[in-house]
């Protein structure tokens, strides 16, 4: 049985962009990015995430508009490999008139069938529809807030996701993030309580 799918987004999950500019978050790093012509981009970054990424019984792809340049200015600084991404081509930051994130469809193509999590601030219900009637497996989308990116709670969410599709994902046992052991919750009851919902959308907006 092949791992689950893990898109992970950077802005967001692993760059607390949203913190307050004038404190850095406990335990994040800060570099700058030159990604584009003009000022680098301050992004804050932290090398402890890239071990807790790795323990979980996923298979991790970039989901980002960094693409290809997640592998170059993120990956070495979390203690990431080199990692797939998905390209979004023409879609990329091209907003839809339906309200559904320009990343959604692409990701849908991209696991074609497979279960997958995805881990981004910018999800919507609108989006938990799409998956809902165009991925015929199990996948959670789980929302995380762009002003403290990951924590332990994200991580037992993803667990918790894991578990629930059986098989290897299972019998993994559960890492340390943050010097404890990781449990299984997310938000929702369906993930909360070992069995998640084919479809649920962690965080706010409300899991549905």
């Amino acid at each position: 049985m092949s791992r689950p799918l893990l898109f992970l987004d950077v802005d967001g999950p692993l760059n607390p962009y949203a913190a307050k500019p004038e404190r850095r978050p406990d335990g994040y790093t800060t570099i700058r990015a030159s990604v584009r012509p003009g000022r680098p981009l301050r992004v804050w970054l932290n090398p402890g995430h890239g071990a807790a990424l790795q323990r979980l019984p996923y298979e991790l792809v970039w989901a980002t508009t960094w693409m290809a340049e997640a592998n170059r200015w993120i990956a070495p600084v979390v203690g990431l490999p080199e990692l797939p991404y998905v390209d979004f081509g023409p879609a990329l930051l091209t907003d839809r008139a339906d309200g559904i994130h320009w990343k959604t469809e692409s990701l849908v193509a991209h696991a074609a069938g497979r279960p997958f999590a995805w881990v981004d601030d910018e999800l919507s219900p609108t989006d938990s529809a799409y998956v809902a009637a165009h991925h015929p497996g199990p996948a959670l989308l789980h929302h995380v807030s762009p002003r403290v990116g990951l924590k332990d709670g994200d991580f037992e969410a993803l667990w918790g996701f894991a578990r629930g599709l059986g098989g290897e994902n299972a019998r993994t046992p559960s890492p340390a993030v943050g010097g404890r052991s990781v449990g299984v919750s997310c938000g929702c009851g369906g993930c909360r309580s070992g069995r998640p919902r084919p479809r649920c959308s962690g965080g706010p907006p409300p899991c549905r």
